[in-house]
């Protein structure tokens, strides 16, 4: 499984790899303009990210406005929505405007309330099949 985070803020980024390292090949992204690099780099090099972690709020370009650009980009690509990447937003947001966009007009997978926790991280990737249920050999 290969990972992008997308956080400006280090903890946040240092935290999310910590947990992810041992089942993903992780990569960062200080805000929505590298994100949306990388992640068509990624493509373009046939090793595309399977699941995204990404803050709303960042500086340059935003997480709702990179959440859209990654997804057209997608369809650029003729990913179908079985195909394309799990985007995790993570946000310290509760349910502005800006989570219920993300959600239900940007495409997003999943919300995970910041700060966010080594279980609800798994359990999220358990859910979308990133990861193998518990107990699962």
């Amino acid at each position: 499984m290969r990972a992008l985070i997308v956080d400006d803020d280090f903890y946040s980024r240092s935290f999310l790899e910590y947990i992810l390292a041992p089942y993903a090949r992780c990569d960062a992204a200080v805000n929505g303009e590298d994100a949306i690099m990388v992640f068509k780099k990624a493509l373009e090099e046939g090793e595309p990210y399977s699941v995204i972690f990404m803050d709303l709020l960042m500086p340059v370009i935003d997480g709702p406005k990179a959440l859209n650009e990654i997804r057209e980009i997608e369809k650029d690509y003729g990913l179908t929505s079985d195909t394309e990447c799990k985007i995790v937003i993570t946000s310290v947001l509760e349910d502005g405007e800006d989570t219920h966009n993300a959600m239900y007009l940007g495409g997003a997978t999943s919300f995970l309330q910041k700060p966010v926790d080594e279980h609800s991280i798994m359990a999220e990737l358990r859910r979308l099949g990133c990861i193998p249920p518990e107990g699962a050999a």
